[in-house]
């Protein structure tokens, strides 16, 4: 079985055998990893190109610059997207130009988890996390 991925370095959607995606994958376009262990960041409009095209499940860290929590929390989901990759993709969105995310899912307080599957938001927590927190977190939400 095939899924596909969206290359967080230029963007471009790859189709691999499922049974790779341990294999530390690279983009056909750009021969960049798919996966690097850490959080890609993404604008309103990658997230959906994620959100149509990875075929794993997408974790997306709402958060802010100015937000202390948020600051907090960032080595921990790190830490997490190095535990959780490539079985999930993890993306960090900065809530300020992403007005039109944070009212579609109703995000009022920052940093919010997004868990998507599919496509389809599966889960959501607002509040700062440990790495082992969000590990959990995710795991238990997608099975």
């Amino acid at each position: 079985m095939a899924i596909t991925l969206v290359c967080p370095a230029c963007g471009a959607v790859n189709r691999l055998p499922a049974e790779k995606l341990g294999a530390a994958p690279r983009c056909g376009e750009c021969h960049k990893p798919l996966f690097d262990g850490h959080p890609a960041n993404v604008d309103e409009a990658g997230l959906a190109r994620h959100l149509k095209n990875d075929g794993v499940p997408v974790l997306i860290d709402i958060w802010a610059p100015w937000c202390g929590p948020c600051r907090s929390m960032a080595p921990h989901y790190e830490q997490a997207a190095a535990q959780l990759e490539p079985r999930m993709r993890l993306l960090k969105l900065n809530g300020d130009d992403a007005p039109g995310t944070m009212t579609r899912y109703g995000v009022r307080a920052i940093p919010t988890l997004l868990l998507f599957k599919d496509g389809v938001l599966v889960k959501q927590n607002a509040g700062a996390m440990t790495a082992e927190q969000i590990v959990r977190w995710a795991r238990q939400a997608v099975g």
